[in-house]
C-alpha cells in the first residue's frame, strides 16, 4: 500500500513539475485587457517595423501548451520570432472570452486552438494561421512552423523585396 501511494505521488509530482514548466514558459492571464495588450504590441511592432504575432488560446489548450514547448526550445523559431514579431498571448476561456479582442481580430476562435494572427504595424490583420495546418502526428512540425513565419515576416510581405 506505501508503495502505491508513493508511486502515485511520484507521478501527481511530475505532472505537476511538467505543468509548472508550461507556466514558465507560457501563460495566458484571463483578467489581461487582451484589445490593450494587441493595440500596444502593434504600436510597438510600428516603431520596431515588426508584424504582431498573436496567439490566442488558453491555459486548459492541450495544443496551445504542446505550441509553446515546441516553440520555446526550438533556437531557429525563436530567432524568427525575435526578429520578427511581437509576441501576444490573448486569452479566450470560460473565464474571460475578451469579445472585443475577438471582433477585432476577425473572430479567429472559428479555426479552434490554437489560433494564430498576425497584424501589421498599421493595425491591418494580414493573415489569420489555422495551427492544425502546421501539426504532424501527436506535435508540430518545424518545417511547417518555419515557413508560416518566414512567409509572414514584415520583409516577405514587402512589395520591394520582390522588384529586382
Amino acid at each position: 500500500m506505501k508503495k502505491s501511494i508513493a508511486i502515485l505521488f511520484t507521478a501527481l509530482f511530475s505532472l505537476l513539475a511538467a505543468n509548472s514548466a508550461f507556466c514558465q514558459i507560457e501563460k495566458y492571464d484571463p483578467n489581461a485587457n487582451a484589445i490593450a495588450d494587441v493595440k500596444a504590441a502593434i504600436h510597438l511592432a510600428k516603431k520596431t517595423n515588426k508584424h504582431v504575432f498573436v496567439k490566442v488560446g488558453g491555459n486548459w489548450c492541450s495544443w496551445c501548451k504542446l505550441y509553446a514547448e515546441f516553440t520555446h526550445d526550438n533556437e531557429d523559431i525563436a530567432n524568427i520570432m525575435e526578429d520578427n514579431y511581437i509576441k501576444v498571448l490573448v486569452n479566450w476561456s470560460k473565464e474571460n472570452k475578451n469579445p472585443a479582442a475577438m471582433e477585432y481580430l476577425k473572430f479567429p476562435q472559428r479555426f479552434g486552438y490554437p489560433v494564430f494572427v498576425i497584424i501589421d504595424g498599421n493595425g491591418t490583420i494580414i493573415h489569420t494561421q489555422n495551427s492544425a495546418y502546421l501539426e504532424q502526428g501527436n506535435g508540430y512540425d518545424k518545417n511547417k512552423i518555419m515557413q508560416f513565419l518566414m512567409g509572414w515576416t514584415p520583409k516577405a510581405v514587402d512589395p520591394d523585396t520582390y522588384k529586382n
